[in-house]
């Protein structure tokens, strides 16, 4: 695994709160990357996730999804459950996991154990970085899972 200590850049990101099962994240990013394109705002990067309860009870999971945004002011939630946010730079043990997307949990427990090697520990909840389309086959997808270390 190839793995690193990165600082990852200050973003802003117009966020949409989730609960439930995973399998909502297709219609979940039309909804959110919609919100986007009928606010005027650009995006600015790849999709992302924020995964804020551990593994196992996917029925009562509570994630975020991203789309970085070029500027845009602050936004609290609004009548669709979207808003926007700055988030500060932050230190992050980092990797790409190349695969099917129900093959990850693997690539999570390589990055654990290789942060917890270099002495670190998580800070906050683990994240994913979409790089691939729905159109890419499985065994081609890329995420990039980032784990905020201290």
């Amino acid at each position: 695994m190839d793995a690193q200590i990165t600082r990852i850049e200050a973003q802003t990101v117009a966020y949409l709160p989730m609960t439930g099962p995973y399998s909502q994240i297709p219609e979940a990013m039309g909804r959110l990357y919609g919100w986007v394109a009928q606010h005027g705002l650009t995006p600015a990067g790849p999709p992302q996730a924020v995964y804020m309860t551990p593994p196992g009870d996917e029925a009562n999971a509570e994630w975020q999804l991203w789309a970085p945004v070029a500027g845009g002011e602050d936004r609290e939630l609004d009548e669709m459950g979207i808003g926007v946010k700055h988030l500060e730079s932050f230190e992050a043990a980092v990797t790409m996991h190349r695969g099917p997307y129900d093959t990850v949990a693997e690539t999570y427990q390589e990055l654990m154990d290789w942060m917890l090697g270099q002495g670190r520990s998580m800070v906050g909840p683990p994240m994913e970085v979409y790089f691939s389309g729905p159109e890419v086959p499985p065994a081609e997808t890329l995420t990039e899972i980032r784990f905020p270390v201290a």
